[in-house]
């Protein structure tokens, strides 16, 4: 017999929300994290309504600031700020974040083994095997692969992508002047080459800026941001940190599972391509495959998984493409789309989690809108 029901492999939001979940449904969950929570990840940390919905009925979501207005810029200029009136997004760090999840698992049953180094995935037909960088080996009926994009599960998997960003992002320590002019305000800024765009998320005593432009642009990312930085007055701050990550969405036709073997959130390569927002369909990605993987008794029995991402996840990607596509070619009509009633409206109930991509997308005036401009089917 497999010694574990369920092994995960990676401790991030979409690794922990499918252990809670797999525990939770009475399966033995163990999972495997390579560092120790809590631990620094890139990300911009701004949860949109759907995220803030799932997380808040797992945990106390640890809020930096809730954000409630929006300042759009075109390339540093033709600066204006759209205020909403309540909260449409939540600003976390994600070690912070995650290290909250890591409480939920735990507390619905999981184990969580810290410092454990996955170097490889097999499986047979009567169960899978992981086999640590020290040489254990975990056995499992499922394991669910929630350690990224580059990373052994996708690649044992075959998850191909479609699409490739860079972002680049610094953490920086927050004066009091920038603690009173970006509490409770997110700048959004429309980037120098096609499908770029910049970002200043505040949290408290810190604030996140970033950039994010298609893989093989490395030398303009990086301009990108030390000339954005520099535009917001910010090139005096402490840097707290310096990083940058690869972001992948997947190819419509990538596999989700192999045998026993599943992925989820970025492993799977399930993002929303024009945001590149991620958080949320590792949340739901990774509930849904530890759920599944609690009742699985066979690999077939873990087909819901991929039943329900097509539904549900695949739809909202296919419109953010269609969305990048349209913003890539005429991103001063975006810009200027978000000072009219209809589009602030929308990007809100986006932001909120009212509205999918897809449905924003659906909406007829939108529709017309898109599909006049070029927008890709």
């Amino acid at each position: 017999m497999a010694e574990w029901d369920v092994a995960v492999v990676g401790g991030g939001p979409g690794g922990l929300a499918a252990a809670r979940a797999a525990a939770a449904g009475g399966a033995r969950t163990i999972v495997l994290e390579r560092a120790e929570h809590p631990r620094y990840k890139t990300c911009g940390g701004g949860l949109i309504g759907t995220s803030l919905a799932l997380a808040g009925a797992a945990i106390t979501v640890p809020a930096r600031d809730a954000v409630d207005a929006i300042t759009f810029t075109d390339r540093g200029r033709r600066a204006f700020t759209r205020r909403a009136g309540r909260p449409l997004l939540t600003m976390v760090r994600r070690d912070d974040f995650d290290l909250a999840w890591y409480g939920a698992a735990v507390g619905a049953g999981a184990t969580v083994r810290q410092n454990a180094q996955v170097r490889a995935v097999d499986q047979d037909a009567d169960a899978a095997r992981v086999t640590l960088a020290d040489g254990a080996v975990i056995t499992a009926r499922t394991v669910i692969g929630a350690d990224g994009s580059a990373a052994i599960t996708s690649r044992y998997v075959g998850v191909t992508f479609e699409q490739q960003d860079l972002g680049l992002e610094v953490e920086l320590a927050a004066t009091a002047e920038d603690r009173a002019a970006y509490r409770g305000r997110v700048l959004l800024d429309w980037g120098p080459v096609p499908g770029s765009y910049g970002w200043v998320f505040p949290k408290d005593d810190e604030l996140t800026v970033g950039v994010i432009m298609a893989k093989g642009k490395g030398a303009e990312t990086k301009q990108y941001l030390s000339r954005f930085v520099e535009q917001l007055g910010l090139t005096g701050r402490r840097v707290v940190r310096d990083s940058g990550h690869l972001t992948r969405c997947r190819d419509a036709a990538a596999p989700l599972r192999r045998g026993r073997v599943l992925v989820v959130g970025d492993a799977a390569g399930l993002l929303e391509p024009w945001t590149r927002e991620g958080i949320s369909y590792a949340l739901r990605s990774g509930s849904w495959a530890g759920e599944a993987a609690a009742r699985a008794r066979t690999p077939e029995d873990l087909a819901g998984y991929e039943q329900l991402v097509a539904e549900r996840l695949v739809p909202e990607m296919r419109a953010g493409r269609r969305l990048l596509h349209v913003f890539s070619r005429h991103p001063r009509l975006v810009h200027a789309a978000m000072r009219t009633p209809l589009g602030w409206r929308a990007f809100q109930s986006f932001c909120r989690g009212e509205l999918s991509m897809a449905e924003v997308l659906h909406r007829r005036p939108i529709h017309l809108a898109v599909a006049a401009v070029g927008g890709r089917p």
